[in-house]
């Protein structure tokens, strides 16, 4: 039972959850976290204009755009297509699991269909239940099997509270994984304060670039944290980039690779997220996920998915 509890609570830590410098770099030793910033010469040009880098930085920080996008998908309908694939060590795929999701909502409250659901390998076990937790968490995260009402996208608080329930514990953890990555992250065995990628402790051991370039037509200014060659061992973030748009500082794309090991555990995880600006909304289109992870006594699971929303 403890093994299992590390489990779900180390697979919830991962699951949720990169431009070319100039010649001529300078650095901001006044960001919010006093830790050098290399940018580029359009990001420079725009400081020299009065632009206020360490504001951006401190935006970075308290960024609740991201979060509200995802919320927002409580209160519209939208139609997903699931992939989820499973792979054994050859990498040949040995489960899966295809379907389309309809989400319809009425006044506050949302209903879901399935639509077209293929089943490969052993994705279900005889009784029904997910053989794989990746499978489990997935469900939980973008299913929704009965009537849910009094749904919301106002984001005050919601960060804030936490359940005390075990999955609400792991859902909490989660949510500040994806949407408040580089912060403190208790209750993960072994990992500490290494997720906290802007306190000093950790912040030492990357390096922070801030850039401008377009993304899928948007100008954005782009945020991305690499780890120091020298400190490459001793990190959970190998990349953490962003891409905000210039004209509002909301997030357009997000891309996270973590990876640590332990004799209790281990994970390799990339994640990429893709938002859209529909209507008066920013509202995300596409999670693409790729782990490979173990728990001590548990199977390897190697799984990856895409989920691609459609307004």
């Amino acid at each position: 039972m403890r093994v299992l509890k590390m489990n779900k609570l180390c697979m919830s830590f991962l699951l949720c959850l990169t431009a070319t410098y100039v010649r001529a770099q300078r650095y901001d030793t006044a960001s919010i976290f006093n830790t050098p910033v290399s940018m580029d010469t359009v990001v420079v040009r725009a400081a020299r204009g009065g632009w206020d880098v360490q504001g951006f930085i401190k935006k970075i920080q308290t960024d609740t755009t991201f979060y509200k996008a995802f919320k927002s998908i409580r209160i519209l309908p939208y139609t997903a297509q699931n992939d989820i694939r499973v792979y054994g060590s050859d990498n040949e795929i040995t489960a899966s699991m295809r379907s389309k999701t309809v989400q319809h909502v009425f006044k506050t409250c949302r209903s879901m269909q399935t639509f077209d659901r293929h089943t490969t390998g052993d994705f279900y076990k005889k009784n029904g239940d997910y053989t794989y937790y990746t499978a489990a968490l997935y469900d939980y995260l973008f299913f929704t099997k009965d009537t849910v009402c009094n749904n919301s996208d106002v984001v005050a608080g919601s960060m804030e509270a936490q359940g005390s329930g075990s999955i609400e514990k792991n859902k909490y953890r989660l949510k500040q994984l994806i949407f408040n990555p580089g912060t403190k992250i208790t209750g993960v065995p072994l990992i500490g304060n290494k997720a906290s990628v802007f306190d000093a402790d950790e912040a030492g051991k990357y390096d922070f670039h801030l850039s401008s370039e377009e993304f899928d037509g948007e100008a954005c200014y782009v945020f991305k944290v690499t780890p120091k060659p020298e400190a490459a061992d001793d990190v959970v973030f190998n990349e953490l980039t962003t891409w905000f748009r210039k004209s509002d500082y909301s997030i357009v794309a997000r891309n996270y690779s973590l990876s640590y090991h332990t004799l209790l555990y281990d994970f390799d995880v990339r994640m990429k997220v893709r938002t859209a600006h529909i209507g008066n909304r920013l509202l995300p289109t596409s999670i693409d996920y790729d782990g490979n992870w173990h728990v001590l006594a548990q199977k390897r699971e190697r799984v990856k998915f895409i989920c691609t929303l459609s307004y």
